[in-house]
């Protein structure tokens, strides 16, 4: 601390050098009076004697040396294991230079990429796009395209812009008659919104989904669509990785030709790989013209369906779409809020042995929340818990 002090009065920054004694010495103070203080974890390099950039302690260090480790979607996942080191050094860095937090602050991070790769001997990336970064650092790539239900990549067209809400409503009536649903990926979320109200004129049971819509929200959405509650699910990024609805039987890709990150090989391949669950999948890309973008992943899921296809011949295979259960976890979920919610009393007119039953029921709802994996209904719970306790 002192060391940060002089440097920041060397520097005249007096405001920040009187800020982070302040800090500091309120933080010792509560430690030694408390044996806690909120942003304990910034001093975590102090204690546990670690010199300065030197890697934490992580759950990777108490794995045996021989340990395998798969790593899911791998494209995302390893640019967002070197995210999260930048994120954090970026956001820390202007707590130190500050004043709201020492130096030692910057330790208390995720690992580098590099640091993370020191620690896994042995490791197995799984994508159906894998990334540049993957297959540089793998020997051995094994495809896995064959599906046991015979399911093949769907066909993949093209149509022009011109026209494009006419000719898509059209798509979307054929295949609601026949009681399938339909993703349209669109590049904005103004576009996903405007979309939704267009087609809701057009009398198409519709819903849109994008980052502003909360994950429990998000699940709601994915299971209404399955139970047919709405037909079209209209999306940006979310309709991708992850999103495994096989009553899909069409995906539609607006502006397909507007090369970025959405649009590129390995998005395309993910957002056409949303309808091939279905035995009667179809993709339609609306461009103007074909980017090298789209004709490679075209070729990628061409080159898939013919071996599956080609599969399916030997082995008498018919494709069928895939037959997965519809989790209720949100009707479970609505059911506690609602048992909650009867429950919101005025506790203060309670008398002592009164609380204390109501702090054993709120306590078992709570943990049937938390089971559920609903942990903001069981936050919610927890916090009345608190309030009831402090009451005695």
């Amino acid at each position: 601390m002192e060391a940060q002090v002089k440097q920041f009065e060397a520097e005249g920054k007096l405001i920040e050098a009187q800020r982070i004694r302040q800090r500091t010495e309120y933080d010792v103070e509560m430690l030694r009076e408390m044996g806690y203080t909120n942003g304990v974890e910034n001093y975590s390099r102090h204690m546990d004697g670690r010199k300065e950039g030197e890697p934490p302690f992580t759950l990777l260090d108490f794995f045996p040396e021989d340990f395998l480790i798969m790593i899911d979607e791998s494209h995302m996942t390893m640019g967002q294991i070197k995210g999260m080191y930048n994120g954090d050094q970026a956001r820390k860095k202007m707590l130190v230079d500050y004043g709201f937090r020492l130096p030692s602050a910057l330790d208390n991070r995720p690992l580098r990429r590099e640091e993370f790769e020191s620690h896994v001997h042995q490791i197995v990336y799984v994508s159906a796009t894998p990334g540049d970064y993957e297959m540089e650092q793998t020997e051995t790539v094994v495809e896995q395209i064959i599906r046991p239900t015979g399911l093949l990549d769907p066909e993949v067209e093209v149509r022009p812009t011109m026209g494009q809400m006419d000719d898509l409503l059209g798509e979307i009536n054929v295949r609601t008659e026949k009681g399938e649903r339909v993703f349209v990926t669109t590049l904005t979320k103004k576009m996903a919104e405007d979309l939704t109200d267009y087609l809701k004129e057009m009398g198409v049971k519709v819903k849109y989904m994008h980052s502003d819509i909360k994950t429990l929200e998000r699940t709601e959405i994915i299971r209404d669509l399955r139970l047919g509650v709405f037909d079209v699910l209209i999306g940006i990024n979310l309709l991708r990785e992850g999103i495994d609805v096989p009553e899909v039987s069409l995906v539609a890709i607006l502006d397909a030709d507007k090369e970025g990150f959405l649009r590129n090989e390995r998005g395309l391949i993910q957002t056409i790989g949303r309808a091939a669950r279905n035995s009667e999948g179809h993709v339609i890309m609306y461009a103007d013209k074909i980017t090298e973008s789209m004709q490679k992943a075209m070729d990628e899921t061409a080159r898939r369906r013919e071996i599956q296809m080609a599969y399916n011949k030997e082995h008498g295979i018919v494709p069928q779409t895939i037959k997965k259960e519809i989790r209720d976890l949100i009707s479970i979920t609505k059911a506690n809020e609602a048992e909650v919610a009867e429950d919101t009393v005025d506790y203060s007119a309670m008398n002592k042995k009164e609380r204390q039953e109501a702090v054993k029921k709120l306590q078992k709802q709570m943990h049937e929340a938390a089971e559920l994996l609903d942990f903001e209904l069981a936050a919610q719970i927890r916090d009345m818990v608190l309030e009831l306790k402090s009451m005695d």
